[in-house]
């Protein structure tokens, strides 16, 4: 996490880190103090020998285990014994600089930082052998003790690259590469000891007779000779076993639906490339396919690295395209390196003498300097011929699973594969979200069928389906189950927002269309059912939904939510009184939160707290029905005191400047009817440490008006200790306002049917206009509820409208994510601005 906090640092930590290697290396050097004498013809010779073993790196698999054998140690033990500790590092960066500069050249769009690195690291390493040997002293080279120095000297070099390499990718790459460094060293340790008896049996021969040389020189021929067959050897028989598990990956993975995923990721690592893709252009039935396995990828993406130019090139001409530093045409490098990429092969998809698509691999691994070759398009086109046959075979029988689990008259997704896609969303759980599905019955398809045809019923349909998939909201499944039923399975944040959504796309797909210069007007009902709220699989969804959708046809808005009171209503409410009791005693009750705002300043003025009732069997229980059920079962005191408490609690813990947040909770008459109940409020508040100012209990306007004698008392006892009282859902009760005067009310809340309603009728903006002013003459705080654009706020603003709530600033949020919102607000707690016009 300390990378993504600080990129710029550790961008700049690589060079930091080389220039510090480099000084170290001098340092060394300085310390070693020039040579008494300068032996050239054996620092040529040596140089010539690190030069040629550098280019040498034999590999052996034991057990699972790769043994790395690097003939470059066979020098530095020769060197280590008959130069001087200077000469050793000034040979070593000798042969460094031929090597890596070498290269540099011969990779034209290699950068300069790995060859310098490498060259700074091996001459670290021979500074860090040489010490070695300095400080442990070497005797004769038959002396066993010469023979432990000079390969603990060989072992130490090998420590200490290795170290600087795992800190270069701990900075670059993060832990997991730095230990896969250590990892790999500890494996391969045997590598660098054998090299060093190598290089001692030579030492012993040399020391022997100075003629020994031409015994070694013949026997180093050899070894290079026998090296070069054996890696060309290996990597032949490498390549016939690839092919070979490759051809049986392809049969296997056709027999089990996995043709693509298996073997462009098998591909991938075949030929060492960063990302491999198949590209197949839609054509007539068939759909498009463009999918790509990349290194950092676990499964398959639909991002393609190589231009669509260079494989529309391949697929035209039916030829293979080689694109590295020393392959392609100036017009495909271009190309190339527009996309970022260093190299890339791609070859072409043929069934018979027709090209239908492009297998491409870009960008070798390795860096910089690894390109991919002559031989690797070959092999890439060896492997690209199973592949076509399988594909070509594949999407035949994609075609026909196509067939069998869509609907040819829309196209959509039948019954049998809507039923499957809702039992796979279901299996996957998502924190704070809901698996919404909405049935459609289009309307009057009878009638229209009866009127003009069966054509026209068709193109109705078709119709309908289009309409329903250009408004359902993004990665949406669709599907017709039914002659003239849809279901729209979705993800939404709660089932409120599902019902929105549903009056939304109910008022998107009516309307008229023309059918034969016929007007044919369209409609549906729709059924609205959630999981994990409402149902348990996908059967009980569809079939609940089904229930909701028959009575959708029957409401006012043609839009129906499941609740349990489309089923048994008196056995629910038996089941749910007790169940409410547990939860109550277990604190399975959950409150919600949504801010109050100033209108004029976008300030958060406070908070109103919400009960919420996720139910183990039958999902979230409206309060509109709990809240009933707690009254006639006498636990609405319960109720009332844990939503309180939990209001308060959470005012206190966001405190700001100013104090607690303010927090409002719903009261019934019945509570307030209780003598005993302002001490329970006095007591609430002194636990928590609010003052009764920063609390505000709401009551609707019916319940004020018809319940005053009685709630008098108690609301004179709230109002002496300085809580405040909020009239909820003004207007739409009484026509007497004369409570407003005999009663301690210090705010009224607008009813949200006539806020969302004065955007557009002129009744409804005079209503709320009317409120104002009357709240004006008395005195009184006014909060609109029910805002949702921003044109309502232009309009309250524009009426001196104070405060305001409701869903243009935010849902009804769990503590959790309500203190998150609180927290993002621009300006801190009590300070945000509203959205600018």
């Amino acid at each position: 996490m300390i990378r993504e906090r600080h990129p710029r640092l550790f961008a700049v930590l690589p060079w930091a880190l080389l220039v510090l290697l480099f000084g170290a290396d001098i340092l060394g050097i300085v310390y070693f103090g020039l040579p008494q004498s300068y032996p050239v013809a054996q620092c040529l010779l040596l140089v010539a020998s690190f030069v040629l073993a550098q280019n040498l790196l034999v590999q052996q698999h034991v057990r699972g285990h790769r043994i790395s054998f690097n003939l470059a140690d066979i020098p530095l033990v020769l060197a280590l014994f008959y130069l001087d500790p200077f000469l050793v590092v000034a040979v070593r960066v000798a042969a460094s600089l031929i090597y890596y500069s070498g290269r540099y050249l011969r990779s034209q769009d290699a950068g300069v930082f790995k060859p310098l690195f490498n060259i700074a690291m091996s001459t670290s390493g021979a500074v860090s052998a040489s010490l070695v040997v300095l400080f442990a002293g070497l005797d004769t080279a038959n002396d066993p003790r010469t023979w432990i120095v000079l390969v603990a000297a060989v072992v130490a070099a090998g420590l200490f690259t290795t170290a600087l390499l795992s800190l270069l990718l701990w900075i670059i790459s993060g832990w997991r590469s730095m230990v896969q460094a250590w990892m790999g060293f500890s494996l391969t340790v045997a590598g660098p000891i054998m090299a060093a008896c190598v290089g001692l049996i030579f030492l012993v021969l040399l020391e022997a007779t100075p003629w020994a040389w031409i015994l070694i020189a013949f026997l180093l021929l050899t070894i290079v000779a026998l090296a070069t067959s054996y890696i060309k050897l290996r990597r032949q028989r490498h390549i016939l076993n690839e092919l070979n598990t490759f051809t049986q990956l392809v049969a296997d993975s056709v027999r089990s639906n996995r043709l693509i995923d298996a073997s462009l990721g098998r591909l991938r690592e075949i030929l060492s490339a960063e990302s491999a893709t198949v590209w197949v252009p839609a054509e007539g039935r068939y759909p498009e396919i463009r999918l790509t396995s990349a290194v950092d990828d676990m499964g398959l993406t639909d991002l393609d690295p190589v231009p669509e130019a260079l494989q529309q090139a391949v697929i035209e001409t039916g030829r293979p395209i080689l694109i590295g530093s020393k392959h392609g045409s100036r017009d495909e490098k271009a190309a190339l390196q527009s996309a970022g990429l260093r190299g890339a092969m791609l070859v072409p998809l043929r069934s018979g003498d027709e090209t239908y698509g492009c297998l491409s691999v870009a960008d070798r691994i390795g860096g910089e300097m690894s390109h991919f070759l002559p031989l690797d398009l070959q092999l890439l086109e060896t492997l690209a011929a199973h592949v076509s046959i399988a594909v070509d075979n594949s999407r035949l029988v994609d075609q026909l699973r196509y067939d069998a689990y869509h609907d040819p008259l829309t196209g959509l997704p039948s019954r049998r594969r809507s039923l499957a896609a809702l039992q796979e969303a279901l299996s996957i759980t998502v924190p704070n979200e809901v698996v919404a599905v909405f049935m459609f019955d289009v309307d009057s398809l009878h009638e229209i069928n009866d009127a003009l045809g069966h054509e026209a019923g068709d193109t109705a349909l078709k119709e309908f389906a289009k309409r329903l998939s250009g408004h359902a909201p993004a990665a949406s499944f669709l599907g017709r189950i039914d002659s003239d039923e849809f279901i729209l399975q979705t993800r939404l944040a709660s089932t409120d927002a599902a019902l929105d959504t549903a009056r939304r796309l109910r008022a998107a797909v009516q309307g008229p269309f023309e059918v034969g210069g016929v007007a044919v007007s369209l409609s549906a009902a729709v059924g609205v059912v959630t999981h994990p709220d409402f149902a348990a699989d996908a059967d009980e969804l569809l079939k609940r939904a089904d229930g909701a959708t028959r009575q959708a046809k029957n409401a006012s808005d043609g839009v129906q939510l499941y609740h349990s009171g489309l089923e048994s209503e008196s056995l629910r409410r038996i089941g749910l009184a007790a169940d409410l009791r547990r939860a109550l005693d277990r604190g399975r009750l959950e409150v919600h939160f949504q801010p109050k705002v100033r209108l004029d300043t976008g300030a958060v003025l406070g908070a109103e707290a919400l009960v919420r009732w996720p139910h183990p069997t039958f999902g979230l229980v409206a309060p509109e029905e709990f809240i009933p059920i707690a009254g006639s079962t006498g636990q609405l005191g319960q109720l009332t005191e844990t939503v309180l408490d939990e209001a308060l609690r959470r005012s206190a813990e966001w405190a700001g400047d100013d104090g607690p947040l303010p927090m409002a909770v719903n009261l019934s008459p019945r509570t307030l009817a209780d003598a005993g109940f302002p001490d329970k409020v006095a007591s609430l508040l002194e636990r928590h440490g609010v003052p009764a100012e920063r609390l505000t209990f709401e009551i609707t306007e019916d319940d004020v008006v018809s319940g005053e004698p009685r709630l008098t008392p108690a609301l004179d006892r709230l109002h002496e200790m300085g809580v405040r009282l909020s009239v909820d859902d003004f207007g739409t009760g009484y026509s007497s306002l004369a409570y407003l005067r005999r009663l301690p009310v210090q705010e009224i809340k607008i009813d949200l049917r006539f806020v969302q309603g004065m955007a557009t009728d002129a009744d409804d903006r005079a209503i709320v206009e009317a409120v104002l002013g009357l709240a004006r003459h008395f005195a009184i705080d006014v909060v609109a509820e029910g805002i949702e654009a921003h044109q309502t706020v232009e309009q309250l603003r524009e009426l001196d409208c104070e405060a305001g709530q409701g869903y243009y600033f935010s849902r009804p949020l769990p503590a959790d994510r309500f203190a998150a919102w609180l927290h993002n607000q621009p300006g801190g707690r009590g300070r945000a601005r509203l959205r600018a016009v």
